[in-house]
């Protein structure tokens, strides 16, 4: 007998007993699902975090005056002071001194990588309410100070109007840019209408002199909900952010490493540290939250991959279960194929081929299912269709391990029969 008869004979049982293997396929297919499922919707938000979360361009960073840490539960364990080596307790550069105005000025002015972009920015709230006539926005809108260079460097465009000029920054004039989501807000049926318009910020009249190109928003990241003025403009705000922020933008991401050498080099100089003090400033990269995110995410990946292997071992037991009672079933077919010539490896072949394809056919259905549920994530979140194409593949290799560890022993029980009491069992 061939393997190509083997798996013909094995084909022809599993699809003459449907409800057994509908049965099988079921559970092997609900223990895929499960694994591919919930890895193709964390693969959907890993996507969404980069996108949402990479509100500078690749080739940017910022410079803070703290780590801006998401913790997700337990307090934050850190003390102001170490141990030295001797034992003694000595104290840690102060990463709770904001970064002043003077600062951040002379680091404009002194950083000289290349051909760099530098820009000053302070965040003034994040709590804001626009009006224009008898509209209104929702209590989220963000005010931002900034420069001349806040937008190339933190990655947006405008469609209409102008950028902030140095008349805007030197005078500190009551004149803004708003995000995609405000001008829908305040103008629904023309948001491009909205430049040259008189809105109220906090009950103060701001002239609206350009729009945001939208850069997508989602429940992690509203990057359209923002409002643009002056440095010297938001200084009149008492909840403004104590220190300002500094980003840097170079040419292309093989230079980052360097511009941020240079970077320490000249903040060190405009923060007056000594040699001997460590550093009092943070530089974070525009991808450092997402990875940071996704981390968090990483764990989620191997819960699931954990349920999903213990539904496929009770499949696996299943199977194996399934496949005995069919030995017991073909025991007088087992029989006739070795009185016609038929050795113990062709049956051995056949109920293993039975139970691989069975498996696999769990696999495909489990799959096809998963990577849908999973997109569900991905339409949400507003992200490409996404298909985790390794885990895919590690699902089919799981699956035909699966189905070779079930049909083994069935496989072994029905090769050893003896013919003769095979052809006489009833």
């Amino acid at each position: 007998m061939t393997i190509q008869d083997s798996f013909v004979l094995a084909w022809r049982t599993v699809k003459s007993n449907k409800l057994r293997t509908g049965i099988t396929v079921a559970i092997i297919a609900f223990g895929i699902m499960a694994l591919i499922g919930i890895i193709t919707a964390i693969s959907a938000m890993n996507q969404s975090l980069k996108e949402n979360f990479s509100f500078m361009g690749a080739n940017a960073f910022s410079v803070r005056y703290k780590e801006l840490n998401a913790r997700m539960g337990g307090p934050n364990n850190g003390d102001e002071f170490s141990k030295s080596k001797k034992g003694q307790k000595e104290k840690k550069s102060n990463l709770d001194k904001p970064i002043r105005i003077e600062e951040a000025a002379y680091f404009k002015e002194h950083y000289g990588f290349g051909r760099a972009i530098v820009s000053i920015s302070r965040r003034a709230g994040g709590n804001n309410e626009l009006h224009y006539k008898d509209k209104k926005t929702n209590p989220q809108i963000t005010l931002m100070g900034g420069d001349e260079n806040y937008l190339a460097v933190n990655g947006y465009s405008l469609t209409d109007g102008r950028n902030l000029n140095n008349v805007d920054i030197e005078s500190g004039r009551s004149v803004c840019i708003v995000g995609s989501n405000v001008a829908a807000k305040l103008f629904p049926n023309k948001p491009a209408s909205c430049v040259d318009k008189v809105i109220l910020l906090q009950g103060k009249p701001y002239r609206i002199i350009g729009l945001l190109k939208s850069k997508g928003s989602s429940a992690m990241m509203r990057q359209d909900d923002i409002v643009i003025s002056s440095l010297k403009n938001v200084r009149q705000y008492t909840n403004s952010n104590p220190s300002y922020a500094i980003g840097v933008m170079v040419n292309n991401v093989a230079e980052l490493e360097p511009a941020i050498g240079e970077t320490t080099e000249q903040m060190r100089k405009a923060r007056r540290l000594i040699p001997t003090e460590t550093d009092n400033f943070v530089i974070d990269k525009s991808d450092k939250f997402a990875e940071m995110f996704i981390g968090f995410l990483a764990g989620i990946s191997g819960a699931a991959g954990a349920i999903g292997m213990i539904t496929l071992i009770g499949a696996a037991i299943g199977l194996m279960n399934i496949m005995l009672v069919a030995v017991s079933e073909r025991t007088r077919e087992v029989g006739l194929i070795k009185a016609l010539g038929g050795k113990k490896k062709d049956v051995r072949r056949q109920f293993l081929f039975e139970s691989v394809c069975i498996s696999i056919l769990g696999a495909v259905f489990g799959i096809i299912l998963g990577v849908g549920v999973g997109n569900l994530f991905s339409l949400i979140l507003h992200t490409g269709f996404v298909v985790p194409w390794m885990w895919v593949a590690i699902g089919i290799v799981i699956c035909s391990i699966v189905g070779l560890a079930a049909g083994i022993y069935p496989a072994m029980k029905a090769a050893s029969l003896n013919p003769i009491n095979a052809l006489r069992y009833e």
